[in-house]
């Protein structure tokens, strides 16, 4: 979800491990040269999802840690891609605690359709998310440290 730390706590793993560190958003307003909020403005939801996913499914790399977008979970082109370069990991944080670090949806580039609403999302996207996740790390009640501390241990790393 938007706000579960995906690149705070990607970009750390990264130096743990010794491995690259990628943004897929960033990838995506790079290869597009608009920002995601304007790509989703001009493009409407579906042609957001569809270049999003057309973009990760194109990442092609090892020893590296890919934070992606939330909405990522909508391509099943793109996720079955990424089972296949690596493990997918789902930083589970509760509905409240995401509200609380949000201030701006839209502002962010998030990906929700008209009448929708954030429990919706919020719901919608965890089902997904946990369908595809090969690793489930619950954030809520634990700071960053012990976030990365359970990643680590999961992932056998030293």
């Amino acid at each position: 979800m938007p706000a579960s730390g995906k690149s705070t706590i990607g970009v750390i793993l990264a130096k743990l491990m010794g491995m690259r560190f990628i943004d897929s958003d960033i990838l995506i307003q790079d290869k597009t040269g608009r920002r995601l909020a304007g790509i989703i403005e001009e493009e409407g939801v579906d042609g957001f999802i569809s270049i999003e996913e057309d973009v990760n499914a194109s990442i092609e790399a090892s020893g590296t840690v890919i934070a992606t977008g939330g909405s990522v979970v909508y391509g099943q082109r793109a996720m079955e891609h990424f089972k296949e370069i690596g493990k997918i990991v789902y930083l589970k944080v509760s509905e409240k605690t995401i509200k609380g670090r949000l201030d701006d949806i839209k502002g962010r580039g998030v990906v929700i359709r008209r009448g929708q609403t954030f429990e919706d999302l919020y719901r919608e996207r965890t089902a997904l998310y946990e369908q595809y996740a090969d690793l489930i790390i619950d954030e809520d009640g634990h700071s960053a440290e012990e976030v990365l501390s359970m990643l680590k241990e999961s992932l056998d790393i030293e």
